[in-house]
């Protein structure tokens, strides 16, 4: 099955590699991405990122070194390697976050949070977000919870951190519990530009911050 072991070697270290380039942890570097290969975040607002294209090269080039390495069962193997190069990130940052971090190193969220904006009248607004995280230590956990744009609209206009008109949000979390927040304000944006006048959004991010600590999900 195997043609040549040095080759799948060389492979395996480029798959390493492109996994440290954009490993998840402990910030999200795919947030602001309006294109992404895989891991790797080909182009965002600002344009193309360089890194990220080189990232996705080294996958392909590990990808073909695959095939060349193997004598058969080609497809099927690539099909594992890449559930497994999807999979094992969250597996290992699941694993130091349940033995090893603390604070907001060890706050995970999945990333389906809502928000929803209601316009009562000109520049003011109801707003509502829902979004679940996890403490996975055995400490209770206090921070400062911070909603960012997540750039669906080309005019960068203000939608999610309008929630953070009212901020900030303290969030306090008990150990190895899973906390589902619901947040609501009344938002009176007459001194904020460019703000949408309704709408909804799927997948938020937000920023978590404690003391000189942070991180974005």
């Amino acid at each position: 099955m195997v043609r040549n072991k040095a080759v799948l070697i060389v492979s395996a270290v480029i798959f390493s590699v492109c996994m440290c380039l954009y490993f998840p942890f402990p910030n999200n570097q795919t947030i602001d991405a309006r294109e992404i290969f895989m891991s790797f975040p080909i182009r965002n607002q600002d344009g193309y990122l360089p890194l990220g294209i080189v990232g996705s090269l080294l996958f392909l080039i590990a990808l073909i070194l695959l095939i060349v390495g193997m004598k058969k069962y080609h497809f099927r193997t690539i099909v594992i390697v890449m559930i497994v190069y999807s999979l094992l990130p969250i597996f290992l940052i699941s694993i130091y976050q349940e033995t090893l971090a603390s604070g907001i190193s060890a706050d995970s969220y999945d990333g389906n949070g809502t928000c929803n904006f209601e316009s009562l009248k000109d520049d003011v607004l109801n707003g509502e977000c829902e979004l679940v995280l996890h403490n996975r230590s055995n400490e209770e956990i206090s921070f400062k919870l911070e909603f960012l744009d997540s750039y669906h609209f080309e005019d960068d206009l203000r939608m999610e951190s309008l929630m953070n008109v009212n901020g900030p949000h303290m969030i306090t979390i008990g150990a190895n519990q899973k906390e589902t927040l619901q947040m609501k304000e009344y938002l009176e944006l007459y001194d904020v530009p460019n703000h949408i006048q309704s709408g909804s959004s799927n997948y938020i991010n937000i920023k978590l911050i404690d003391g000189e600590s942070s991180r974005i999900l």
